[in-house]
C-alpha cells in the first residue's frame, strides 16, 4: 500500500456525493433490467475505472451483486486483483459477500448510501470493517444520499409487495400447496377476481378446447365434488374428437365459489342460486361465450335451470351427468378444516327443495 495514502487524498476530490450519483445511475439502470436496484462504482486517482450493478438475475449468478460486478470489471482493467488506491460507492450497504470482496482486493475506502437493516455488515447487522485482526483495513463512510438511496428502493419493491390478487375477509382460500401433487388441467386455467356482483372474490375455471370458439359446454360438479372430477371426461370428449377428425368442443370447467380453487366465502348464507348463476352467466360474457351447454349432475340442476332462465337464446340444458367419482385424498384436497366447507354444505340441500331465491 505505498501509494495508498496518496490515492486515498486524491479519490476525496471528486466528492462522495458525487461518486454516489454515479452509483445511483448504475441502480438505476439495475432497476431497468427488473433487478434489485444496487449500483456501484470503482474509483482512482479521480477517474472512474468500473461500474457494476445488480445482475444475480439475468446472469443465474448468485455472487453478481453490483460491488462484486463492479471489483471483477476494475481487477481487469487495471491487471490485477489488489485494488489498492481505489474507493468504491456503492448505493446500499454491502453483504458479508461484497464486504469480504472488498477487503480481499485491499480496497481503500467503501462509501455506500442506504443502510440494510437485514444483511449489511458495514455497521447494521455487524461491522465486518471494524475487526483490528484482519490484515487489511478499508475506511467505511455511510449515509451519502441515504434517501435518495433507499427511496430508490422502496419504489422498487413497493408494487411487489402490494398483493394483487388479495383474499376478501369474509372469504378463505385453499393455499396452492393444498393441490401440491394433483392432476393438471391442459389448456387454459382462469382465475377472476372482478366478476360483477362478486367482486373480490376469486373464480377458478379450466378452459379446454379452440380459445377462439364462442360455443362451448359449461361442465358443473356438485356439492361433494370439485371441477377436477370432469378432467378425464373432458380429456377423452377432446380425444374423441381428435380421432373422428371432428371439431373439438371447448369445454369451461369452474369451480363454484365455495369449491376447488375458488374463494370459499365463510358463511353458508352467501350460497343463494341466483348469486351463483348471476356469477356464472358473467363469467360467461368474459371468455366471450355465444352459445353454451350446461352439463351437470342432478344435484346440481336447480343452479343449471337458474342460469338457462338468465338467457333462454344463449344456453342449452343437457341431461344430467356425472362427473367421476374422486378418489378421497383428491376429493378433500380443497378443504384444509371444516371452515372451508361452507359451499358444500349449502349446496347439498339444493336438491332437496332449496328454490332459486332462497338463501341457505
Amino acid at each position: 500500500m505505498s501509494q495508498g495514502g496518496d490515492d486515498r487524498k486524491q479519490d476525496l476530490s471528486l466528492s462522495d456525493e458525487q461518486g454516489m450519483r454515479l452509483a445511483l445511475a448504475q441502480a438505476q439502470l439495475a432497476a431497468a433490467s427488473g433487478e434489485v436496484p444496487v449500483g456501484a462504482v470503482v474509483v482512482k486517482n479521480c477517474q472512474v475505472i468500473a461500474t457494476g450493478r445488480n445482475a444475480p438475475i439475468a446472469s443465474h449468478d448468485p455472487t453478481a451483486h453490483a460491488e462484486v460486478v463492479a471489483l471483477r470489471e476494475a481487477a481487469r482493467v487495471l491487471g490485477n486483483y489488489r485494488l489498492e488506491g481505489c474507493t468504491l460507492y456503492v448505493t446500499l450497504e454491502p453483504c458479508a459477500m461484497c464486504s469480504g470482496a472488498m477487503l480481499h482486493a485491499r480496497v481503500d475506502r467503501v462509501v455506500f448510501g442506504a443502510a440494510d437493516p437485514r444483511t449489511g455488515v458495514a455497521g447494521s447487522v455487524l461491522n465486518l470493517f471494524g475487526h483490528p485482526q484482519l490484515n487489511h483495513q478499508t475506511q467505511v463512510t455511510g449515509g451519502v444520499l441515504a434517501e435518495e438511496c433507499g427511496q430508490l428502493l422502496k419504489d422498487f419493491f413497493k408494487p411487489r409487495r402490494v398483493n394483487p390478487d388479495p383474499v376478501r375477509e369474509d372469504a378463505l382460500r385453499t393455499p396452492d400447496a393444498a393441490f401440491e401433487g394433483t392432476p393438471a388441467w391442459p389448456g387454459r386455467t382462469w382465475c377472476l377476481t372482478d366478476l360483477p356482483g362478486v367482486a373480490g372474490l376469486r373464480l377458478h375455471c379450466a378452459d379446454v378446447g379452440p380459445p377462439e370458439a364462442t360455443d362451448a359446454v359449461l361442465c358443473l360438479h356438485g356439492p361433494d365434488s370439485w371441477s377436477l372430477a370432469w378432467r378425464d371426461a373432458v380429456l377423452a370428449a377432446s380425444a374423441a374428437s381428435a380421432t373422428l377428425g371432428q371439431q373439438e368442443l371447448r369445454h369451461i370447467v369452474p369451480d363454484l365459489f365455495g369449491f376447488g380453487r375458488s374463494d370459499k366465502p365463510k358463511k353458508e348464507s352467501f350460497h343463494q342460486i341466483q348469486t351463483h348463476a348471476h356469477a356464472l352467466h358473467a363469467l360467461c360474457d368474459r371468455l366471450g361465450l355465444k352459445q353454451v351447454q350446461l352439463v351437470g349432475p342432478k344435484c346440481i340442476q336447480p343452479l343449471l335451470m337458474a342460469l338457462l332462465a338468465l338467457q333462454p337464446s344463449r344456453y342449452a340444458l343437457l341431461p344430467a351427468q356425472d362427473p367421476a367419482v374422486l378418489p378421497k385424498g383428491l376429493r378433500d384436497a380443497p378443504y384444509p378444516d371444516k371452515g372451508y366447507r361452507a359451499g358444500a354444505r349449502a349446496l347439498s340441500r339444493w336438491g332437496a327443495g332449496g328454490g332459486a331465491d332462497e338463501q341457505v
